[in-house]
């Protein structure tokens, strides 16, 4: 049954069209760049399009897939929102924490399902990760460490921070079990245009001793993404393009020494988790259950990054 019209269908949006389109729940798609929506036309011919948004609005299907630039989430969520629809808005949620609370309030008021993009919650490593860490093997994890690092596409009206971190971000609060936020410090470097960020680090530290550490580029000669786990007893490291989780059985006495009881590798084929997102939002359209990244999931994100961004430079 078709259920969604997707907002946008440029560079990530396109993607979302094909995986709904999949998955059987496509009902529109609204673009409005005239040369996309004839590409649209073009490859899903039987499938409604509309050229602003407003129409896709007052069409019957239930529920938006908002994935037009993140400056216009708020504004375009809201009103889906307002008009009854269930949403998914892509990473970041909106650019303002207070923003981003306002659309997680009204949909829990008005019991809207509201979930955003946060892709890396839905592979299959990092689902593993949680259980596994959940399970207390490894003890209580202390810190957690990402690094997100390529020679990517640059833009100009947002800096790699806004654009590489949600993934991470999401990601560790996820494995720290959310915790309060309690303070945060950032660095970062515009080398290629004024004010424009091009390499940041950030550090967190949560309630209960936790921290974190994000490190975000996109001029860097090769493709680094990893995400490493201090845990009590063991230490955890992600390789995202290998798609391998290592557990290291060594860290620390309490005399300070070493111990190191050596490590395992577990393997990931993770194809699609696009697809496994959003077959998960089709299937919280029709439980009414709350999302893994629910609205209030992309509020403590979007507060990192607007903390950050305010010590940013």
């Amino acid at each position: 049954m078709s259920q969604v019209i997707v907002v946008g269908a440029g560079n990530w949006g396109k993607n979302l069209v094909r995986n709904f389109h999949q998955l059987g729940a496509l009902a529109g798609v609204a673009e409005a760049n005239p040369d996309l929506l004839a590409q649209v036309r073009a490859q899903y011919p039987e499938v409604q399009t509309y050229a602003d948004f407003d129409s896709a609005l007052a069409a019957d299907a239930p529920a938006l897939v908002i994935a037009t630039p993140a400056f216009t989430h708020h504004k375009l969520a809201l009103q889906a929102l307002e008009v009854g629809k269930d949403v998914f808005v892509e990473k970041p949620m909106t650019m303002r924490t207070e923003e981003a609370r306002q659309l997680a309030e009204y949909a829990d008021q008005h019991q809207r399902v509201l979930m955003v993009g946060h892709l890396l919650l839905y592979q299959e490593a990092i689902a593993w990760m949680q259980d596994y860490l959940a399970s207390g093997e490894a003890g209580e994890v202390l810190h957690v460490a990402t690094q997100r690092l390529k020679l990517g596409k640059v833009r100009t009206e947002e800096n790699v921070w806004w654009s590489f971190a949600p993934h991470d971000i999401s990601v560790v609060l996820a494995l720290l079990g959310n915790p309060p936020l309690e303070s945060v410090k950032a660095q970062g470097q515009a080398i290629l245009q004024p004010s424009i960020a091009d390499h940041v680090h950030v550090d967190l530290n949560f309630a209960g001793g936790k921290s974190a550490h994000v490190h975000c580029s996109w001029q860097w000669p090769e493709i680094q993404r990893s995400t490493v786990v201090v845990a009590q007893r063991q230490m955890l490291v992600y390789n995202e393009v290998t798609q391998t989780v290592t557990i290291y059985d060594k860290g620390v006495n309490p005399d300070l020494s070493h111990y190191d009881r050596g490590d395992r590798e577990v393997k990931f084929e993770d194809p699609a988790p696009l697809a496994r997102e959003c077959a998960h939002f089709l299937q919280c359209l029709q439980t009414r259950e709350q999302p893994r990244s629910n609205g209030w999931n992309g509020v403590a994100v979007v507060e990192i990054l607007e903390k950050a961004q305010d010590n940013l430079l």
